[in-house]
């Protein structure tokens, strides 16, 4: 990690490590050669399928320094699960969970000297790519494909760290397209990038939209939402109209474990005026972890969650969850997978 900057002085995935892993399929499975190579350029077709017709998805999952000094993935599983499941929704060639694994795996250990110290982290982002050169195969998935994980050193995913965000609702333009809201893909990120950045140069307090298309709060463009109070957490049901985020399903799975009722459900904007009162608000992603929410701006008007401040539950389900992704706490639910670093 020589000459490389710290972490948290440069933006959240902008440093590279130095090694990756590959693999390529065509016209069957992904063949791995079993050993990470050194970071560098891909070469691919400018007729490549992924260039005309988005045949791309990727993942975004973490490994952390534990109390111990040693390294662990925080539920790798899972995300090899939702990974194969969206190139399955995309017609990509079938991803093999065991041959993900490895490479993710071998990866973060030729990396291991990258990761840093908590609250830092390292970022794994596998990807897969469509290479088939046809510029004819508007109509037909393609046959090859090149998936690799590159990994990132990083810091704070939100610039300041742990702060109350100010949130735009936004109840028109959608955050994904419908039937693919559940798969990570490229497009739906670019969907969401507009509207983001239009709102955020109308008003530079605002740090991300939260999409609540007809009435109906699901996301914002990069982290699940969340309302808490002393008792209970509510998050939008699933469907396949948004991301069914990892991180949300383990705030869910805490939650229940400290006692809380959880109520996964429709959420009408008009109850945000409510809960603002008396309650808290938070957002949750592999790659800000949970970050709560200060502020909702609301067709000009603005609703201060609770006294602007991060709440004590939000602030409690982050610090538990943190203590188990660094080994800082036991992980009754087997979510961290040791590696060698």
């Amino acid at each position: 990690m020589t000459g490389k900057p710290d972490p948290f002085s440069v933006p959240f995935g902008t440093i590279l490590c130095d090694w990756m892993t590959t693999a390529r399929a065509n016209d069957g499975p992904y063949v791995y050669r079993g050993s990470p190579e050194p970071y560098g350029d891909l070469t691919i077709s400018p007729a490549a399928h992924v260039l005309h017709y988005g045949s791309a998805i990727f993942e975004g999952l973490k490994a952390h320094r534990q109390a111990d000094g040693s390294l662990a993935v925080f539920r790798l599983d899972s995300h090899v699960e939702r990974m194969a499941t969206s190139a399955a929704l995309l017609r990509l060639p079938r991803i093999d969970p065991d041959t993900l694994r490895r490479m993710v795996i071998d990866a973060v250990e030729a990396n291991s000297e990258e990761v840093p110290d908590p609250p830092g982290s390292l970022y794994i982002r596998p990807t897969l790519v469509g290479t088939d050169p046809d510029i004819g195969a508007a109509a037909r998935p393609t046959r090859s494909a090149l998936l690799y994980v590159v990994n990132s050193p990083v810091g704070d995913y939100f610039k300041g760290g742990v702060r109350p965000l100010t949130l735009l609702l936004e109840t028109s333009i959608p955050r994904t397209v419908p039937q693919f809201g559940m798969v990570k893909c490229g497009a739906n990120y670019a969907m969401a990038l507009g509207v983001t950045l239009d709102s955020m140069a109308a008003n530079e307090a605002i740090d991300q939209v939260l999409f609540a298309t007809g009435d109906d709060i699901t996301e914002t463009g990069a982290a699940n939402f969340f309302l808490a109070d002393d008792e209970r957490v509510i998050t939008r049901r699933l469907d396949e109209s948004f991301l069914h985020g990892v991180t949300r399903a383990s705030v869910i799975e805490l939650a229940q474990h400290l006692g809380y009722e959880v109520e996964e459900r429709t959420i009408d904007p008009d109850e945000l005026i409510d809960w603002a009162e008396r309650g808290e608000a938070f957002l949750s992603g592999t790659a800000a972890v949970l970050a709560p929410v200060g502020t909702i701006i609301r067709d000009g008007m603005t609703l201060t969650v609770g006294d602007g401040q991060p709440g004590p539950n939000t602030m409690r389900l982050r610090q538990a969850l943190v203590d188990i992704q660094v080994g800082a706490a036991p992980d009754p639910f087997n979510w961290r997978t040791p590696v060698r670093g």
